[in-house]
């Protein structure tokens, strides 16, 4: 399909961009904010190996994980790292995560195919030992392979958000660290709470939200469809509290009951 990213049968290669397209990034300034988005070129997408994202001066601690809540699966960043040294388990009517090594966390039926809308509620509880980041994972395909693919929203405790797409090895940006006053910072006890929203309801793009704020739209002619897992992702060495994770299909949105996602 046109517009949307080719890929060369190696996962360690890049993916080439269509020219001359664009998505858009909201500006964040609450001062200065319009209606309109500003437009950015496809052409910054940059691929860049996992390995470079490491902290060396910062291993993973090691967390007593146990077993997941029934039906979720885990996926570390690195093969290297064990999924058995962060925790995620259900907490009241979400989840509770203690990392541990960056990793992502899905359930298969939260496979989604038509529009929709997923969002929740992160808490981070304690301060890292320098910003780290939580959000919500979309357009997940294959992630238990080598083949994976996904793309996701983050913001950490310093008040910056970020989307970026994993497809095999390689991460590309689609919006780098940008300071946004929408997403609350850490307080003076390293705790902050952030609600991120996925809105794919809108035939034209995917949009993304931060406490109700527009943060990012991708045009859909992009990405093909926005169908997949929706799921989680918490970086390493964080201590966040999940809740009111949903994902609203479209077919949903007349008052009908919404899908939850809880650790019952």
């Amino acid at each position: 399909m046109s517009g949307r990213l080719r890929r060369s049968p190696s996962s360690s290669a890049p993916p080439q961009a269509e020219p001359h397209r664009s998505f858009a990034i909201h500006s964040g300034d609450r001062s200065t904010m319009r209606p309109s988005f500003v437009a950015l070129s496809l052409l910054a997408l940059a691929a860049s190996p996992l390995s470079a994202q490491t902290k060396e001066k910062d291993p993973d601690h090691k967390v007593a994980g146990g077993s997941l809540p029934a039906g979720w699966t885990g996926r570390t960043d690195r093969e290297s790292a064990q999924l058995a040294d962060a925790k995620f388990a259900a907490s009241g009517a979400g989840f509770h995560v203690t990392s541990g090594p960056a990793a992502i966390y899905w359930r298969n039926t939260d496979n989604v195919t038509g529009p929709y809308v997923a969002t929740a509620t992160f808490t981070q509880l304690k301060a890292p030992a320098h910003p780290e980041a939580y959000g919500l994972v979309f357009m997940g395909k294959r992630l238990a392979s080598p083949q994976q693919d996904y793309a996701y929203l983050l913001v950490r405790g310093d008040g910056k958000v970020m989307v970026k797409h994993r497809a095999g090895n390689d991460v590309h940006t689609i919006v780098d660290w940008t300071a946004n006053a929408a997403v609350k910072k850490q307080d003076a006890n390293g705790k902050a709470t952030n609600t991120l929203t996925v809105d794919a309801s809108r035939a034209d793009s995917v949009r993304m939200f931060v406490n109700g704020a527009p943060i990012a739209a991708i045009p859909i002619a992009h990405l093909g469809n926005a169908n997949g897992i929706v799921g989680l992702r918490v970086n390493h060495n964080l201590d966040v509290q999940i809740d009111r994770f949903t994902i609203t299909p479209k077919k949903n949105a007349a008052g009908q009951a919404k899908k939850p996602a809880t650790g019952e």
